[in-house]
């Protein structure tokens, strides 16, 4: 089971990447884009993943992960209940989010530095 307290500190420690709290609620960004945020009461992790993908995600794992708002679907984006995830698997999840934000080279370098992921 994964807690916010798992992945926060990653919003800070990945490259261009800082942490903003809006209304209450803890974002990643890099520059303006929100790549990461976390609900009110931080048990749904909602982040940046292809469009295209997130219906094959929903099916292989319906407690896991589901669509965002109706009004989100515009959006590279999906939510996860951080109780359904393990830390490593929570911890990728947001590093696989920061590369759809940032740069190649960014996320070339990442791998030089953590050949076995996130830590």
């Amino acid at each position: 089971m994964a807690v916010i307290e798992d992945v926060s500190p990653l919003g800070a420690e990945l490259d261009r990447s800082y942490r903003v709290y809006v209304r209450g609620r803890l974002k990643f960004r890099v520059n303006q884009i929100v790549y990461v945020a976390f609900s009110l009461d931080e048990t749904v992790m909602g982040f940046a993943f292809p469009k295209e993908e997130r219906a094959a995600l929903v099916a292989s794992r319906p407690r896991a992960f589901h669509l965002p708002a109706q009004s989100d679907l515009r959006f590279n984006w999906i939510n996860a209940d951080l109780a359904a995830l393990d830390r490593t698997e929570a911890r990728e999840l947001v590093v696989d989010a920061w590369r759809m934000v940032v740069p190649k080279k960014l996320s070339r370098a990442y791998d030089l530095t953590h050949p076995h992921g996130p830590v």
